[in-house]
């Protein structure tokens, strides 16, 4: 009776999403003794996808420390030169709960702003609930035990045309010439809307299971913050396209072939997405040390699920399905490739999500969410022959075990 007793014990200790199954280790060692990124290592040009297991001097990553700090590497190459700065947390961050609206009050250098997320809390329940924030809203259909947390992106960093650069909350913030995009804003923007639910337990929201996606350009921006923010435990970038899911590489080769796909020349001319200092590789992404299979592993071990829309184009089918194919590769090397999943199916309207792919998307949630034994061990497109893409072609590299 009494061993009966300490079971029973441990059972009801156990945190409520628990199941049978193990729950995976998404964390990474600290980025400890890590190589020096050389200062001119982009001038190099690499046509093939760049190989995410080779530190930048030349050093191979071989363990899942040697991935932490080439994670950190990639995430600063990034930064330098795509993507802009992501400033630290701020001197001063608090906010309020009013009802199911958070106010984040932040304070840097005596500069002040506040903006609101807004929180829906499942009907039936009474929490801690997982939750799925959405960069500018939510087109994917989230489970009814799952709450949402939706904020304006907009207000925080515009995305107009070419000129809305330096305009929005982040900007008053941190000025006008800070070298972050859009982007890099927004996920600066989700950082702190956690920073103040960590402090606001009566939100009822359960910090160890956070989500975020977004759709089209709002899907690039849930891609980048999933990739820097590692309290996000599960990302879903939808219809992110060139600058998202898509590879630069790739996209240009497309175009070159007559498919008139989104590229990174383009793109660097229509919005403010990416840093300033982008527009100098645009016209020759070859000169990149990285490319997005590269941010997408950056997620990993935690989970991705990349859902994407073969019937349109210029979103570059087969630049997402190639590139996120090879992304898988870096859950392959740290043993979890069932902890990145793609998606590819047409024949609807843009961000409108089809009933085609629920299971799949229900499956990551009930996994990552819930920690049932589903299966998300998933890289499909509905487009014939994998759309094209050729493994051979971008891929010279071996995947590495990491222990």
């Amino acid at each position: 009776m009494v061993f009966k007793s300490i079971i029973v014990a441990l059972v009801l200790s156990l945190p409520a999403w628990s199941t049978s199954v193990p729950t995976p280790d998404f964390s990474l060692p600290p980025p400890s003794l890590c190589p020096q990124t050389p200062s001119n290592l982009h001038l190099t040009t690499d046509t093939f996808l760049p190989n995410p297991f080779k530190f930048a001097d030349g050093l191979p990553v071989n363990t899942r420390a040697a991935w932490s700090c080439r994670r950190d590497e990639i995430g600063k190459l990034f930064q330098e030169l795509e993507l802009g700065t992501l400033p630290p947390k701020p001197e001063i961050v608090k906010g309020t709960l009013v009802g199911e609206t958070l106010v984040v009050d932040v304070t840097h250098a005596g500069n002040s702003i506040s903006f609101n997320a807004s929180i829906t809390l499942p009907v039936n329940g009474t929490g801690p609930f997982p939750a799925v924030i959405g960069v500018g809203g939510i087109s994917i259909p989230i489970p009814n035990n799952v709450a949402t947390i939706v904020f304006d992106n907009d207000q925080i960093a515009q995305q107009n045309d070419a000129t809305s650069r330096g305009l929005g909350d982040f900007y008053n913030l941190y000025g006008s010439n800070a070298t972050a995009s859009s982007m890099t804003a927004w996920t600066w923007a989700i950082s702190r809307i956690i920073d103040v639910l960590e402090t606001k337990p009566e939100s009822k929201i359960d910090l160890s299971r956070l989500g975020v996606t977004g759709c089209s350009r709002n899907g690039k921006g849930a891609l980048v913050a999933g990739a820097f923010e590692e309290r996000i435990l599960l990302t879903i970038p939808q219809e992110s396209g060139s600058g998202g899911e898509g590879c630069w590489r790739i996209s240009d080769a497309m175009f070159a072939d007559g498919i008139v796909t989104q590229t990174a020349s383009e793109i660097v001319m229509e919005n403010v997405w990416f840093s300033l200092n982008f527009a100098n590789y645009a016209n020759n992404v070859t000169l990149l040390p990285f490319d997005h299979h590269m941010l997408a592993g950056m997620v990993a071990p935690r989970g991705l699920f990349v859902i994407d829309n073969t019937a349109y184009v210029w979103l570059g089918p087969e630049s997402n399905f190639g590139c996120m194919k090879t992304a898988n590769k870096v859950w392959q090397a740290l043993g979890v490739p069932d902890l990145m999943g793609f998606s590819g199916v047409g024949n609807h309207t843009h961000c409108v999500f089809p009933d085609a792919q629920e299971d799949t998307l229900n499956a990551f949630f009930d996994k990552f969410f819930f920690g049932k034994n589903t299966n998300t061990s998933i890289i499909y497109t509905d487009g014939a022959d994998d759309l094209g893409f050729v493994e051979a072609d971008w891929v010279n590299w071996n995947v590495p075990r990491l222990l």
